[in-house]
């Protein structure tokens, strides 16, 4: 058959229904609809199109061929509330088996719209956790990509304790090192992801067919990563040979939103707190002298264990911005506070926001010195392409790794001593795991003048040159969407002709 042209190519994006699983696939959308003759469908629900519909217009209001298909989502037939469409809006941990029911649902809802989609989709990108994407790329012959929201390091870790079986009979807390890793890690079975402990709400089951489905490479073209080449080279390539070569590092996604507005929006539309008013906050304080707080959107910390980060935050005598979501069990929280004299005592020194904030846009401040946090991936990028020394304070997932990573690989950041993975829902059982004094520590050994602070400032400087310089034209993560495209384009051709 003679050769054809492609016209326009069509990805369609299936982020998780969670924030940060939603906020980058929307930045790899923006990124996608920049290039020409490529259009870009996100598959999302109501509720979610409105949240975050912000972060978009100004995109779509330019022309760039980027929108929303809003599938109705199934909540009353899952034995959900009304209203609960993103794992964040859940009330309560009891509910997520449902929430997991009601996504896949969305399955056959998507199908039914697939044949009116125009021009029909070249590609689908789906987060790893969709897993019936897989055979919906089946069914229309069309290339699946996985879209995987941690690093490059993470998943060579993984890979290779699977691989050497190295946990067979081994102690929750005997430290061991890491296997097949270009650097010397120790770390303990307790601080690592659920695929190798246990949690009540990660079955094991439900982890094995994610592997499964991502191991297969019948069912997968390749993956897309939120990093930088540059920040973990050697990981990249171990994984490209693990891979056949399909990864493709496009990050920091998070430096998509290069104005003011667009970090404000970005992942909520709505705050606690008056952009303004942080941002003068921020400008009465001295350069890089602010801790910046935030254990992100889906971290469930006890009210004991939040009064003892108040505390180290207090203790420290560094002006700090303090992130707070306790849920359910605010209250507690804040008759702590009110009770105390907490809030009294720090009023002109500290800025407590309740919920959500506009993380992007604190961290760009001048007057950040360090980054307290919980060490999701996205969080992680945000503070290194920010410039930013970090606090690190694992909880769930995968963060032990990031934490690892953070400190001992890159040397950019201090951890406050948390040894064991904090499981969703057994908060209680595992109660106060870090003291306030270990906090105040942390603290102080980011922010101290000398040479061992000045030297890992110089470290994080450099790389978030690095991160700002990725996204460039012409450089690594610009070059990596490039080849992306070509990819698709090639298969799209080869699939015209055949």
């Amino acid at each position: 058959m003679a050769s054809e042209s492609i016209n326009q190519l069509h990805f369609l994006l299936i982020p998780l229904l969670a924030p940060g699983h939603t906020i980058p696939m929307i930045d790899i959308a923006k990124l996608l609809a920049q290039r020409s003759n490529v259009k870009v469908t996100i598959v999302t629900t109501p509720i979610n199109a409105i949240r975050y519909s912000p972060t978009l217009q100004d995109h779509i209001n330019s022309g760039l061929p980027v929108r929303f298909l809003e599938l109705p989502f199934p909540a009353a037939e899952a034995g959900l509330p009304e209203g609960c469409e993103s794992a964040d809006a859940l009330p309560g941990l009891h509910l997520l088996p449902n929430f997991s029911v009601a996504v896949d649902m969305l399955q056959e809802r998507l199908e039914q719209r697939f044949d009116s989609l125009e021009p029909r989709p070249s590609c689908i990108i789906s987060d790893k956790y969709m897993l019936w994407t897989a055979d919906t790329a089946i069914k229309y012959q069309i290339p699946r990509i996985i879209f995987d929201g941690m690093s490059c390091f993470k998943q060579v870790c993984t890979h290779y304790l699977y691989a050497s079986k190295v946990l067979d009979d081994l102690p929750d807390s005997e430290p061991f090192v890491l296997p097949g890793l270009p650097d010397r890690i120790e770390i303990t079975r307790a601080q690592l992801p659920p695929e190798f402990n246990p949690s009540p709400f990660a079955s094991p089951e439900h982890l094995e067919k994610v592997r499964e489905i991502e191991s297969k490479a019948s069912l997968n073209y390749g993956i897309v990563i939120n990093s930088f080449e540059e920040l973990e080279q050697e990981y990249v390539n171990e994984l490209k040979k693990l891979k056949g070569g399909k990864v493709w590092c496009l990050g920091p996604l998070s430096l998509s939103n290069n104005n003011d507005l667009s970090k404000t929006l970005r992942g909520n539309s709505t705050s606690s707190i008056d952009d303004h008013h942080c941002l003068k906050f921020l400008d009465s304080k001295k350069p890089k002298s602010v801790i910046y707080a935030c254990f992100g959107s889906s971290s469930q910390v006890i009210p004991a264990q939040l009064i003892e980060l108040g505390l180290g935050l207090e203790g420290s005598n560094h002006p700090f911005i303090w992130v707070i979501r306790a849920g359910d069990r605010a209250k507690e929280l804040e008759e702590w506070m009110t009770q105390n004299g907490f809030e009294e005592r720090i009023k002109n020194r500290g800025l407590i926001i309740r919920d959500w904030a506009p993380q992007l846009l604190i961290l760009s401040h001048p007057s950040i010195g360090g980054f307290l946090t919980h060490c999701g991936w996205n969080s992680i990028l945000e503070g290194v392409s920010a410039g930013i020394p970090l606090i690190t304070w694992p909880q769930f997932a995968e963060q032990f790794l990031n934490e690892k990573l953070v400190v001992e690989v890159l040397r950019i950041g201090v951890s406050v001593g948390a040894k064991v993975m904090v499981h969703w829902g057994e908060e209680d059982r595992f109660g106060v795991t870090v003291k306030s004094e270990e906090v105040k520590k942390a603290i102080e050994k980011v922010m101290v003048d000398g040479i061992e602070g000045n030297e890992r400032r110089k470290r994080v400087k450099k790389l978030g040159m690095k991160a700002n310089k990725a996204i460039e034209d012409g450089s690594s993560s610009y070059l990596n969407l490039s080849l992306l495209i070509h990819d698709v384009t090639q298969l799209a051709k080869i699939k015209l002709n055949f």
